[in-house]
């Protein structure tokens, strides 16, 4: 068991502990070690000594043993206990929006509420507004977080389901029987949501792949076996489906099942026209199969070009590849720096010199760090009076490091009537500064995209942020109208954000298009608040991909020195196009 899957766990102990009620001290002992190992260093392996453990501050003698045990064994008997005691409707509660674990406990003891459904129907007879700490509009803001789930129930992010489905898909190619295999759906497009995860596998004996695959260790349960297809859950808790074709048909049945079905029954259409039939087991000529070795074979047949799985969602790419005119998309080593990330100068558990080594690691050339401004006094946001030593440490790295550049930045709060929370002196001491909502979510639409718009205004303001302020399975974004926004990013000469926190991802893809249009540049920036965090560039790259977009239309694609130049030119005095 890894860092990240222990960490997990002893954050869920404190939930489960939370709910079961235990004292406080006992659960900040659990978060406590939970964050000290996030942080730490040291390398967790099957190597790791409960002595090395004890030497992590914040980490004591008997949750160190409880950390060995679970490297050792995968299992803590503690966190089982818990998990049987625990009513697992309980769990389900908390991912209602502003419902915390005291509130949960609350409604269980007093009402004997187990589960969401109960809720709902306890809401529905206005049982929660004499409750202490509850009342009516309460009562309103937990129906509208249970209609919040439930749109998103069984749906998964793709960077929580990605590992696991690579790790599935590398299972089924280790098979003896299986001669091609590849993840399809979804997944394979990239899209930011899934639902589960396909896997296509051609063999000759497909038998032995439903035994293989129904009895893998990960099944929590067996939905379905047949002799072609399988469908099991995961103990993560998402479903797979897969697919045994013969070979001959694989290059078919990839293309049909990584979808979308939109494409494919474009794709169809594409194939009438060409007097052909077109199905996940092949392409015909009348009655005679039209042999391809591989997808790519499948639109050279029609003279189109290869259109990649991220592109398949019939938004043009169909007339495009037939036209020879598909974009070069971006790839993940064009970007040549990270922008947008915070150190323990703000919310960040990392230092400056830190996050430059691991991004000197990852094969970088410059980083743009941002931390918090002064209004976000939650997230521990640099006051005025401590912005010349923020500075400063800036410079004590850019010194230790002659070959790497930082360059010097703030993430600046647009207030609710669109100035930013820094002096235009303050800001002018920076390379650039990224503009961003973070309070105050709740505006009319019209209301939110003139503070946006003004912000942009501000002859310093070099990125818009997370534009649209969405937490994915989370929260929605805020009212807003984008194509606006877009438009004054244009004239006003600000760039966009793809924010690359798989939580975000925002910019939406189905934006990247119309800003690229408008002659917009996009920054790909993590948003991290850790050194893990930096590797989440790679999903702004699928957003990119998917909004057909290349290096040229991403800033942070450019050289160190012409990044220089590029900040500097978009400090001159903001003039409408």
């Amino acid at each position: 068991m890894d860092k990240k899957e222990i960490v997990s766990i002893l954050n869920e102990v404190c939930v489960l502990l939370e709910l079961k009620g235990e004292n406080f001290f006992k659960i900040r002992a659990y978060q406590m070690a939970a964050r000290a190992l996030e942080v730490t260093d040291i390398a967790i392996d099957s190597g790791t000594s409960v002595e090395e453990l004890q030497k992590i501050n914040g980490i004591g003698e008997s949750i160190a043993n409880q950390i060995s045990t679970l490297i050792r064994t995968g299992d803590l008997k503690l966190y089982s206990d818990l998990k049987s005691a625990i009513p697992p409707g309980l769990l389900d509660m908390l991912k209602i929006p502003k419902l915390g674990s005291k509130k949960v406990r609350y409604l269980y003891d007093s009402l004997g509420i187990c589960n969401i459904d109960e809720l709902k129907y306890a809401c529905l007879e206005n049982k929660l507004i004499n409750l202490p700490n509850f009342g009516l509009k309460t009562q309103e803001n937990i129906l509208k977080g249970i209609e919040f789930v439930s749109k998103y129930k069984d749906r998964f992010l793709y960077a929580s389901v990605i590992d696991e489905a690579l790790q599935l898909e590398n299972l089924v190619k280790n098979l003896d029987c299986v001669i091609r295999c590849s993840l399809a759906g979804s997944l394979r497009r990239k899209k930011e949501i899934i639902k589960d995860i396909d896997i296509v596998a051609s063999t000759e004996n497909p038998a032995m792949l439903m035994d293989f695959f129904t009895g893998i260790k990960q099944a929590a349960q067996v939905i379905a076996k047949g002799e072609t297809k399988s469908t099991i859950r995961l103990k993560s808790g998402i479903s797979v489906d897969i697919r045994a074709i013969k070979d001959f048909q694989y290059p078919y049945a990839q293309h049909h099942f990584t979808g979308s079905k939109e494409h494919n029954t474009a794709m169809r259409s594409l194939a009438k026209k060409y007097d052909m039939k077109m199905n996940e087991y092949g392409l015909f000529n009348g009655d005679e199969p039209v042999v391809c070795k591989n997808e790519r074979e499948i639109f050279e047949v029609f003279g189109m070009d290869y259109i990649e799985p991220e592109l398949r969602e019939n938004t043009g790419e169909i007339q495009a590849a037939l036209n020879k005119t598909l974009p070069r998309l971006l790839k993940e080593e064009d970007i040549r720096g990270l922008f947008h990330f915070h150190t323990i100068l703000s919310d960040g558990n990392m230092s400056l010199e830190s996050a430059v080594q691991e991004l000197k690691r990852l094969g970088f050339k410059y980083c743009g760090i941002a931390d918090h401004s002064k209004t976000a006094f939650y997230a521990g946001g640099i006051k005025d009076g401590d912005i010349q030593s923020y500075l400063e440490e800036i410079d004590r790295v850019n010194s230790l490091n002659p070959y790497f550049k930082v360059f010097k930045g703030i993430e600046s709060d647009i207030l609710s009537d669109g100035s930013l929370d820094y002096s235009d002196e303050i800001l002018s001491g920076f390379d650039f500064v990224i503009i961003a909502i973070h309070s105050q979510f709740n505006m009319a639409e019209k209301q939110m995209t003139s503070r946006i718009i003004k912000g942009m205004q501000n002859r310093f303001a070099t990125i818009l942020a997370h534009p649209t302020g969405r937490l994915l399975l989370s929260r929605d974004p805020y009212a807003v109208n984008i194509t606006e926004i877009i438009d004054a990013a244009s004239e006003y000469n600000v760039d966009l954000e793809i924010n690359s926190s798989p939580f975000r991802l925002d910019l939406d893809w189905r934006y990247c298009r119309y800003a690229r249009d408008k002659g917009v540049k996009m920054f790909i920036d993590p948003d991290a608040h850790s050194i893990e965090g930096f590797e989440e560039f790679k999903f702004g790259v699928n957003i990119a991909r998917k909004g057909w977009l290349e290096k040229k239309d991403i800033a942070n694609t450019l050289e160190t020195d012409k990044m220089s130049d590029y900040l500097k030119q978009k400090r001159i005095i903001k003039t409408p196009k």
